[in-house]
């Protein structure tokens, strides 16, 4: 592989801004050489990039970018780089002739106390999605943004009055949903397991704002066994954690959805709580139901993990070992075959 040299500078010549950019002990810049196999070298505001011309021009895009994020005073941390970084590597599988960041800025999510920016390339196609179908599923590993995203455009919708009211669904524990056992009404039952929705409303509309939508029944939050015999019009409705739905209740619930409304169905298969046997209906969905007009499937994978840069090489490590294994399971298989006919 070719390698080659150029030289950047960016403008305007500013300490803080350039000592922003490039970290605590050029945390920033080791982080940026780590990824896309680049050497950077800095002198003032002279960046000396070399590697790859592939790289190069990545890394200098990049440098550019976070040099423009600087300028407002924003403080630049190793998850940033990280998050700018994932859309720059998930690139090679997009139109290379379209700016990631840019076609991210297209799809922003407005909502009354935050904008929401789509990360990535399956980022984007979700949203786009979401927007385009009445039903849509968000498939992948934890910390890819399924849940988050769902409930922005819930809320950017509520607050154009494209909807009426907003519904957070999720089975609990077990597909059961034997909550009994948990002491309070249903809404303390059921609370624990709803409070990554409630998070990012907060995060959107303040904690009053929430307490008073809920109290006026225009946010609603139910586990799912509660939504049987229900038609549900002009809402927008997430069933969170469907991989801990049986195939009889994903089917209720996705019969429940009425005129006008929206629905988002999100789950990771891996992480399925579901008694031994027991079919997840997030995966007879998804097979069911693919090739269905006016119903979106989105699939995330590792590289689109959008929490600590951490989290996507521990869900790439156990997809790795629980491929490893099955393998491992299978030859063990064949030769108890061939132990058999001999």
């Amino acid at each position: 592989m070719t390698t080659e040299t150029i030289s950047v500078k960016l403008i305007p010549d500013n300490m803080k801004r350039l000592s922003n950019l490039c970290g605590r002990l050029n945390e920033h810049i080791r982080q940026i050489e780590s990824t896309l196999a680049l050497n950077i070298q800095q002198r003032g505001n002279t960046f000396h990039l070399s590697g790859s011309s592939d790289a190069i021009s990545n890394g200098y895009k990049i440098l550019e970018s976070l040099y423009e994020m600087t300028e407002s005073g924003n403080l630049l941390s190793p998850n940033i780089i990280h998050l700018v970084l994932s859309e720059f590597k998930q690139k090679e599988a997009s139109d290379k002739n379209i700016d990631p960041l840019e076609s991210v800025k297209n799809l922003l999510i407005k909502t009354p106390r935050a904008s929401v920016k789509p990360r990535g390339m399956h980022q984007n196609q979700y949203i786009i999605n979401i927007r385009k179908n009445d039903i849509n599923f968000g498939i992948g590993p934890a910390g890819t943004g399924k849940t988050y995203l769902a409930v922005a455009c819930a809320v950017e919708a509520l607050a154009k009055e494209n909807i009426n009211r907003v519904l957070l669904v999720r089975p609990a524990v077990e597909a059961g949903e034997k909550l009994g056992f948990l002491p309070g009404d249903l809404s303390q039952k059921i609370d624990p397991y709803l409070r990554p929705l409630y998070d990012a409303l907060y995060e959107m509309l303040g904690f009053e704002k929430v307490e008073r939508l809920i109290e006026k029944n225009v946010i609603e939050v139910a586990p799912l066994a509660y939504m049987r015999g229900r038609t549900l019009n002009n809402s927008f409705i997430i069933l969170d954690e469907s991989q801990n739905t049986t195939t009889a209740q994903m089917k209720m619930f996705l019969t429940r959805i009425g005129f006008g409304s929206t629905a988002v169905i999100t789950g990771d298969v891996t992480q399925i709580d579901l008694p031994k046997g027991t079919r997840s209906g997030l995966i007879h969905a998804s097979k069911v139901l693919s090739g269905i007009k006016d119903i979106g499937f989105t699939y995330f994978s590792a590289k689109d993990v959008v929490r600590h840069r951490l989290v996507q090489r521990i869900v790439e490590a156990y997809d790795t070992f629980d491929r490893n294994s099955v393998s491992t399971i299978s030859n063990q298989d064949t030769s108890q075959i061939n132990d058999r006919d001999n």
